[in-house]
């Protein structure tokens, strides 16, 4: 009597649905952690840019007590009167302790690092590199130029998938901002 019904049993397709199931379902966890894993990427990026910005508009907001207004030709650059004549003034400010500030990032050597509760590093920035472009000083062919600052940072995120850690995204993030006066 036995035989027979593992015999039923055997034969009987109930059941059979079950490994499929567990596989899609398998699959559309992967899926979901993949994507889950970009966009936590890109949310980090997306931070570090608008805090570099943040940064670089404080430092362009520095720079304003030594602009010299030139309302009348529609220009401003970063100049102090100096006797009878004009001396180019500028502010670089400290950007990474700016970034340190608005981050929570920790420097290490060359790098400033944001690391979590565990110890873990979440990501990475370092080789800030600035170009302020100062206004020229009364040119009439240069109508429209401002004083502006253009900025890159390195961005390293380790990113891991499946409990694996991959090869760490790096990208070059980049920034810009300027300071044009009102009146």
């Amino acid at each position: 009597m036995e035989v027979k019904r593992v015999r039923q049993v055997l034969r009987s397709n109930k059941g059979s649905g079950f490994p499929l199931a567990v596989a899609v379902t398998l699959c559309l966890v992967m899926v979901f952690s993949g994507i889950s894993e970009y966009f936590r990427l890109m949310i980090i990026a997306q931070g570090v840019r608008d805090a570099l910005q943040d940064a670089v508009i404080s430092t362009v907001s520095d720079n304003y007590d030594d602009v010299y207004h030139g309302v009348r030709e529609g220009y401003s650059g970063g100049y102090q009167p100096i006797a009878s004549d004009f001396e180019e003034s500028i502010d670089y400010g400290d950007i990474y302790e700016r970034l340190d500030r608005i981050l929570g990032l920790e420097q290490d050597r060359e790098e400033h690092v944001k690391q979590d509760s565990g110890g873990n590093t979440q990501f990475k920035v370092w080789d800030l590199e600035m170009d302020i472009r100062n206004a020229p000083l009364a040119r009439s062919d240069t109508a429209g130029q401002r004083f502006e600052v253009d900025s890159t940072i390195m961005l390293e995120v380790p990113v891991s998938f499946a409990g694996k850690l991959l090869p760490a995204m790096r990208i070059k993030v980049k920034n810009s901002a300027g300071y044009t006066p009102k009146f």
